[in-house]
């Protein structure tokens, strides 16, 4: 197996063009269904979310509630906390969600639905944070298969069996050269920043040891609490 090292220059090698390529053989064009947004089996929807991204929720919900409170003079609706954008990752923890992982996941509804997903009443989706999404929203359903980085299951759609698709039923459509070169640059963004994170996590980590009924996410940038702040014993 390559190292993490290894695999973050790989990453950082791939050709956007290339990527481009293989998105645009197979094509793709989102159709709002919202199935990669909601939970599926009953077991909730779980998209990984850096930490950084976390806070660009964060400011984008602050922008739109300053938007909204200058159009209608009303109060503001308040902030995002970190609780409301992100939750653990439950892989790794105990049944009763304590003990320690390694990465953030959205935040979920009482439905298990990410908690920025919404239907209109014909059933058509949208992403209430679009400008603002994670990255692996972003490239949904697509990935690269490198070592260290997630790569949801499915075929290869290129060759070299570097690009994977998950099954979506926007799959097979129509989309332009510019936006498959978009989505492919997204999609190497998106292998890169996983890496770093990964080697980041890696280098800095230091087991927390925690109480019980505590919960304690290791990230790039540290433990932490399940509200983004720093975990100290």
């Amino acid at each position: 197996m390559q190292s993490l090292e290894a695999e973050l220059e790989r990453a950082r090698g791939l050709e956007v063009s290339a990527l481009a390529d293989a998105v645009e053989a197979i094509g793709f064009e989102c159709t709002r269904c919202g199935a990669c947004c909601k939970s599926e089996a009953d077991d909730p929807h779980t998209a990984t979310v850096f930490p950084d991204e976390v806070r660009a929720v964060q400011d984008a919900a602050e922008r739109d509630n300053r938007r909204s409170e200058a159009a209608s003079n009303s109060s503001s609706r308040g902030s995002l906390e970190w609780r409301d954008v992100a939750r653990p990752m439950p892989y790794g923890l105990d049944g009763d969600g304590t003990g320690e992982t390694f990465e953030w996941a959205l935040q979920t509804d009482a439905c298990g639905d990410c908690a920025f997903y919404r239907e209109d009443g014909s059933g058509t989706g949208e992403c209430t944070v679009h400008d603002s999404r994670p990255l692996i929203c972003e490239t949904y359903p697509f990935s690269v298969a490198l070592g260290g980085t997630s790569q949801p299951m499915g075929e290869a759609v290129d060759e070299e069996g570097m690009v994977r698709a998950h099954e979506c039923e926007g799959l097979g459509r129509d989309i332009s050269r510019a936006d498959a070169e978009s989505l492919a640059a997204a999609l190497k963004e998106r292998a890169v920043r996983e890496l770093e994170e990964a080697i980041a996590v890696r280098d800095g980590y230091a087991p927390a040891d925690p109480d019980p009924g505590e919960t304690v996410v290791h990230d790039s940038e540290g433990a932490k609490r399940p509200d983004g702040t720093s975990y100290e014993r």
